[in-house]
């Protein structure tokens, strides 16, 4: 099929960087190819990824980086606005308010292309504060939400940011985060535990899955801290911690009995089909997919309520919410529902329920297809 238009996408991160916004990416990008959208993806080059490849279907450009930050920032935007004039897109889409959407706004100043911007976390320690922070960051941020032609948002706290940022209502649409509801899916009977054995994990344990960046906002501290009283009630509960990052070998040396580090995992779809219940204690998020992923595998979700979390889960409803740095509660609801397996099972029902209604990727593209035919004033074929 001729390509509809062409769109080059500007993000920090990509796989095998596995994070929420990455799978989301990675996720995202493969409909749109199938909808006529040529989608092209620059990022940083991290070591061992090499400079360009193509994951299902879709072009990756990995721009090389300095050990110094600011140098970096430089290098990342000049190599960037020479490869985006090469590919002369129809549309630019960033992620993020930092350096993505600076190098995205100078490509439309310098090359004219129109430019959107999805916002991925809110919030303290989210993308507006951090860009207010940072030298000139008031003023860069004016200039931002004043040339963006469109900003998608994942969940209304940032909305409301932006909109206190004097973004105009026109110039925003919400286009939820997504998971693909038919991979991500329940485990049918027998499934869990021919997964446990070929998993080498015990058959009869409760298992605790995390799945995210080791990084100090996620808060994976606070699981290890409370685990040896998890085991004082539940002796042979396990923790499993999948993913990587800054903070790996502080949280090895922490870790005690019945926690397991399994690394970075572009499928985690086994071990949440294995576990009991997924928890996340982040301080600060957008609207998780790591969350959304367990929720449509029908696992109970504790997660702390920030960001867009609680627009997706309703507190012993659709799962089980606390507050930032509750160690107690954490601890409380962990028990909680690995105790009373029907509650686990109702929340866990609920839960894929509201994900299958309101969070199919596949909607989430056809919203995005709808938000460039909108700017670019083109007909994008439906699948």
């Amino acid at each position: 099929m001729k390509p509809i238009c062409r769109i080059v996408m500007i993000s920090h991160g990509y796989f095998p960087r596995i994070g929420g916004a990455e799978r989301q990416l990675m996720d995202l990008t493969p409909l749109l190819q199938k909808k006529g959208i040529e989608t092209h993806i620059i990022t940083r080059r991290l070591t061992g990824t090499v400079a360009f490849e193509i994951i299902k279907g879709v072009p990756v450009y990995r721009l090389p980086m300095l050990k110094d930050k600011t140098s970096s920032s430089i290098l990342f935007t000049l190599n960037a606005l020479k490869l985006i004039r090469k590919l002369n897109p129809d549309l630019i889409h960033a992620h993020e308010l930092i350096s993505p959407a600076t190098t995205a706004l100078l490509a439309k100043w310098f090359f004219g292309y129109p430019l959107v911007i999805t916002v991925h976390r809110s919030g303290t320690q989210g993308e507006i504060s951090r860009l207010k922070s940072k030298n000139f960051g008031k003023c860069r941020l004016k200039v931002i939400c004043r040339d963006t032609d469109m900003f998608i948002i994942i969940s209304n706290e940032i909305d409301q940011e932006l909109a206190k940022e004097n973004v105009p209502v026109q110039k925003r649409v919400f286009i939820p985060n997504g998971v693909d509801v038919k991979w991500f899916a329940t485990p049918k009977p027998g499934i869990k535990q021919k997964l446990r054995a070929s998993l080498g994990l015990p058959l009869d344990s409760k298992i605790v899955v995390f799945a995210g960046r080791f990084s100090p906002e996620k808060r994976v501290t606070n699981l290890i801290r409370i685990w040896p009283d998890v085991r004082k009630n539940i002796p042979f509960a396990l923790l499993l911690l999948i993913g990587n990052g800054p903070e790996e070998l502080f949280l090895r040396q922490m870790a005690g009995d019945g926690i397991i580090f399994i690394g970075g995992q572009s499928d985690v779809l086994p071990y949440l089909q294995i576990s009991d219940l997924f928890v996340l204690a982040s301080i600060a998020e957008g609207v998780s997919v790591a969350v959304l992923e367990a929720m449509a595998c029908g696992l109970p979700v504790i997660a702390t309520s920030v960001g867009g979390i609680p627009e997706i889960i309703q507190h012993q409803e659709t799962g089980w919410l606390i507050s930032p740095d509750d160690t107690d509660g954490l601890l409380s609801g962990i028990l909680t529902l690995l105790s009373d397996e029907d509650s686990g099972e109702r929340l866990g029902k609920k839960a894929r329920e509201y994900v299958s209604r309101n969070c199919d990727i596949n909607k989430s593209a056809d919203l995005l297809c709808d938000t460039y035919q909108q700017i670019l004033k083109i007909e994008v074929t439906k699948p």
